[in-house]
């Protein structure tokens, strides 16, 4: 595939941030008492890095089925405005669009938006060797942290950071990107608006207040 060069380049800042928080996780994940290839399975089949957190915390707590799953579906309950963006991207059909509904993270998204595909070849592949590529980086963190955690004592504090540093890489990125002010001073002011009025919905708030502002920018200065 002539566009996977390209999309690991791109995809690098993701893997420095994955993989160690994958290994935090696993780690975690271990000390449940759990077999390790189930954190691996996991990545696989789940791969929703603050859902997979959230699980450890659930299943220590001996949380139900049904109450894991409500709490995992309002957690990811933002991915509904990322696909809802990404429509006129993920043009492809099949299988593969559906692998990337399922691979669409928030580094993905970030990736997807920011990034350009090369001017050579189907955009499709592009989007979908990223998303490929980051989940790849998750389950080997993942797999990592869980072996590591079943054979030795690990002590992962302060890990959880990388994620905050991926998420600020991510951020310059979009800067380079998109070089326009007013869509990065909506989402700090709607970040801190929810985040003082709305704390245990602080992220699905923002998301949603910055959605409508950004519509209802795009609508009028496009009638204007």
């Amino acid at each position: 595939m002539h566009v996977l060069p390209a999309a690991w380049r791109a995809s690098l800042p993701v893997m420095f941030g994955y993989v160690p928080l994958g290994m935090a996780f696993g780690i975690l994940f271990q000390d449940l008492g759990y077999p390790w290839y189930l954190a691996t399975l996991m990545g696989l089949l789940v791969y929703a890095g603050a859902a997979q957190f959230m699980a450890v915390g659930l299943l220590a707590a001996h949380a139900g089925l049904i109450e894991i799953a409500v709490s995992t579906f309002a957690l990811n309950l933002r991915h509904v405005f990322f696909g809802l963006s990404m429509l006129d991207r993920y043009r492809c059909s099949g299988l593969k669009k559906l692998y990337l509904i399922f691979g669409l993270t928030d580094e993905t998204y970030s990736l997807a938006t920011s990034a350009t595909p090369p001017v050579a070849g189907d955009p499709s592949d592009y989007y979908f060797a990223i998303t490929a590529l980051n989940q790849s980086y998750w389950v080997v963190g993942c797999t990592l942290g869980a072996i590591t955690g079943s054979a030795v004592e690990f002590d992962s504090t302060g890990m959880e950071f990388a994620l905050t540093a991926l998420f600020l890489v991510l951020l310059l990125e979009q800067w380079k990107a998109v070089r326009t002010v007013f869509p990065f001073l909506v989402a700090a002011s709607c970040g801190l608006i929810a985040l003082i009025y709305f704390k245990t919905q602080m992220l699905l708030v923002s998301i949603s207040l910055s959605l409508i502002l950004l519509v209802l920018r795009y609508r009028y200065s496009g009638n204007s």
